[in-house]
């Protein structure tokens, strides 16, 4: 586990404490039912180049609320981000909930959690 500073952890906890959560096992579980819905990977582009999750986009943190809109035009569609660990994917919800996307919810567990449940990843 990373050691993240207090300050980052508090503005996280602020950002969970309005967005929606998922886990590993439900995305595997929506992805081997065939439920549509958008994955987005938030990390480095390096970070997606050394592996992601099948089906996923990437609109890195860092770009995300620019790029969002050409990526998925309609607010109302279901987006689940994913990062490391779900830190940053949880920052990135809470802004797009602020951007108007009703159904932006982070991956708690991140890539971490899906490589450790053994979870197909794709190596670019």
């Amino acid at each position: 586990m990373k050691n993240h500073s207090q300050r980052f952890l508090d503005i996280v906890n602020d950002a969970k404490s309005r967005i929606r959560e998922t886990d590993v096992d439900k995305v595997r579980n929506m992805q081997e039912k065939g439920v549509k819905f958008h994955l987005v990977d938030t990390r480095e582009e390096s970070e997606w180049n050394a592996g992601h999750l099948p089906g996923a986009i990437h609109l890195g943190k860092g770009i995300i609320e620019r790029d969002i809109e050409s990526a998925v035009s309609d607010t109302t569609e279901e987006i689940i981000l994913y990062c490391g660990g779900g830190f940053r994917s949880a920052l990135a919800a809470d802004n797009l909930q602020k951007m108007g996307y009703t159904n932006a919810i982070s991956m708690d567990g991140g890539y971490t959690g899906w490589v450790k449940a053994g979870y197909p990843v794709i190596k670019s």
